[in-house]
């Protein structure tokens, strides 16, 4: 059984070989409460899953060790499983989807585990290391549905309460629910008090979906760049903690928590990934009203962003904030209407970065044409005014939202 006894052993055995990350007060994020985050994208490994890979393998027998550990995993739970193996001087073998980012493989390896790269995607790589567990009797670290896993994530929720113990609410990703499952139990047993609430992906909503079925769901599919939490069933033990001590759990969508991994960086200078960042979605577009005023910590979980899909990420997140648009201006086509537009743009503080020329075509002036323009903005306020400027210099814009 979870104890908060065996949390504290966990906190114990996991001094020598974790970070506690401090928790930081941030500004210009929301207005809306008083925010804090737990930063475990600066944690070893880039994530909080060494946490509970470390406790589970340092509580194998002898026998086990020696037969070492086997994992499945493309990425945070690969490399917690991979460098805590080293630590305890016990082999260790990552089943990898072919497919799986170089980076996240490299990374994994760097850890001192052996790779296999499996033909297909992650269902034929577990099925790998299911038929390797089978016939080599490694020790199989499961990501989330496991009680010295959960126990190891659960010194993040003891190390908050330590740090911040006026904390009203816990705001944490859930992608299985080992993490949230650990806090939870953690934080609930400590001050039943403080509100704990889980975020996930609205593209893989498997807790949540579950949660208010009353039993463990299995969706179809997920689909979303959160790929750390883009988990279609939870495990039972996660289930069975989820229902009993979180509060509540709510998703955000691709664009929401782009613009949280783009406030991060610029307000926070932190650098996190999708999942890592969801938490801080759910505050910035007030997902949970009920922490208006509150005193909270969200759970920044990982870091380890995937660098050639952060520059996508940081466009989308530039539009969702309002920092960037696209004004599309209907024209005729004569010397001079260029830049009476970027004029207005200018006068009002934007700044063109892209320009688009394409002439009318059916229904428009035969001397017509249509300037697609890429403005950046300070705030959908400032692109409003910028609209609203050149309706007045006498322009016709286009497809107005």
């Amino acid at each position: 059984m979870l104890t908060l006894d065996k949390i504290y052993h966990a906190s114990y055995v996991l001094k020598e070989a974790v970070r506690p990350t401090d928790i930081i007060r941030t500004s210009g994020v929301t207005n809306n409460c008083e925010l804090y985050l737990k930063p475990e994208c600066l944690q070893v490994t880039g994530s909080f899953k060494v946490r509970g890979a470390y406790y589970k393998i340092s509580q194998l027998s002898d026998e086990e060790k020696a037969k070492g550990v086997i994992a499945c995993s493309a990425g945070n739970h690969a490399q917690g499983v991979a460098l805590a193996a080293r630590k305890n001087g016990i082999k260790a073998l990552i089943c990898l989807p072919d497919g799986a980012p170089i980076s996240k493989v490299e990374a994994t390896r760097s850890y001192g585990a052996e790779i296999c790269l499996v033909p297909g995607v992650y269902d034929d790589a577990y099925e790998k290391a299911m038929n390797l567990r089978d016939t080599y009797g490694y020790t199989f670290i499961h990501p989330f549905n496991d009680e010295d896993v959960i126990a190891g994530q659960g010194t993040i929720g003891l190390e908050i309460l330590n740090d911040l113990p006026e904390a009203d609410a816990v705001v944490v990703p859930v992608g299985g629910g080992g993490l949230i499952s650990g806090v939870a139990y953690a934080v609930k047993s400590l001050n039943p008090n403080v509100k704990v609430y889980g975020v996930q992906a609205s593209g893989a909503p498997s807790m949540a979906q579950s949660l208010e079925e009353h039993k463990p769901v299995t969706l179809p599919s997920v689909s979303t760049i959160a790929d750390g939490i883009a988990v279609k069933q939870p495990g039972d033990l996660t289930y069975n903690i989820c229902s009993q001590y979180v509060d509540k759990i709510v998703t955000v969508n691709d664009d929401e928590i782009s613009a949280a991994i783009l406030c991060l960086m610029e307000k926070q200078k932190m650098v996190a990934e999708g999942a890592g960042a969801v938490s801080v979605a759910a505050v910035m577009f007030d997902k949970i009203p009920e922490l208006k005023g509150k005193k909270v910590c969200c759970l920044v979980s990982g870091g380890n962003i995937d660098v050639t899909i952060l520059s996508r990420v940081i466009s989308r997140g530039l539009l969702m904030s309002g920092r960037t648009c696209t004004i599309v201006v209907e024209l005729l086509d004569k010397p001079g209407q260029l830049v009476g537009v970027s004029s207005i743009i200018a006068s009002c503080g934007g700044n063109v970065t892209g320009v688009y020329y394409e002439r009318g075509g059916e229904g428009s002036a035969i001397n017509g044409c249509f300037l697609r323009l890429t403005v950046e903005t300070r705030n959908f306020e400032h692109i409003q005014e910028i609209k609203k400027a050149l309706r007045e210099g006498g322009f016709h814009l286009v497809d107005e939202q």
